[in-house]
């Protein structure tokens, strides 16, 4: 398998943890989306998205991180990264899609670039919008994650799709000092999964830039 990504891309980084945990070999090819790699024609043949990651497996290419996470469970389906019986999948893709859907969009790249480059909004003025949307989808996540005696990580004792999700979000705010001190099980489950050798491999700070 090939991917295509970039370090910094909590996109990039999800498919990353998948192919840790499953033990997926794979050869990265990393884009600089400042220099606008994701944009140049040869990258568009791959992904007319433009956008990251893309996994080439074969001759066939995926895109967008819930799908290409979804296709390596289904593909590769030890160790299974969602729940067996029907509602527990639900509530696993739930948190999952929380992320993915109503926090990291309004956050990516190109959205804090036209906040800056289109809008104006000053350095300080863009953070706030981070930090705030980042705290509105932590404060509807923290209840959704239950407590200790639910498991260690977002869905019992082992990681799921869940978890995949989170700790890419959790690693942004970091690196934009969003305080995280009213999300105790978010840090809880964040901090528990930064031990295991799939996800710290995965780390930006331990990628190439």
């Amino acid at each position: 398998m090939k991917l295509h990504e970039s370090v910094r891309s909590s996109a990039s980084f999800r498919v990353r943890i998948v192919l840790n945990l499953k033990g997926i070999p794979y050869e990265s090819q990393v884009l600089d989306l400042r220099a606008g790699d994701h944009r140049r024609p040869e990258y568009a043949r791959i992904n007319p998205q433009q956008a990251v990651p893309a996994l080439a497996d074969g001759e066939r290419t995926l895109v967008q991180s819930m799908a290409i996470v979804e296709y390596l469970e289904e593909t590769h389906p030890e160790p299974a990264l969602l729940p067996r019986s029907p509602p527990e999948r639900a509530r696993v893709r739930a948190m999952a899609q929380l992320v993915a859907c109503e926090m990291h969009p309004l956050n990516n790249l190109r959205v804090l670039s036209y906040l800056e480059q289109e809008l104006r909004l000053s350095e300080q003025a863009r953070d706030r919008w981070y930090a705030h949307w980042v705290q509105e989808g932590f404060r509807a996540l923290e209840p959704m994650l239950g407590d200790r005696e639910t498991g260690q990580f977002s869905h019992g004792d082992s990681p799921t799709v869940a978890d995949v999700f989170l700790v890419p979000q959790v690693v942004n705010a970091q690196r934009f000092k969003v305080g995280l001190a009213d999300f105790p099980r978010v840090v809880r489950i964040f901090d528990r999964c930064m031990k295991l050798p799939a996800f710290e491999r995965a780390h930006p700070e331990r990628r190439q830039p």
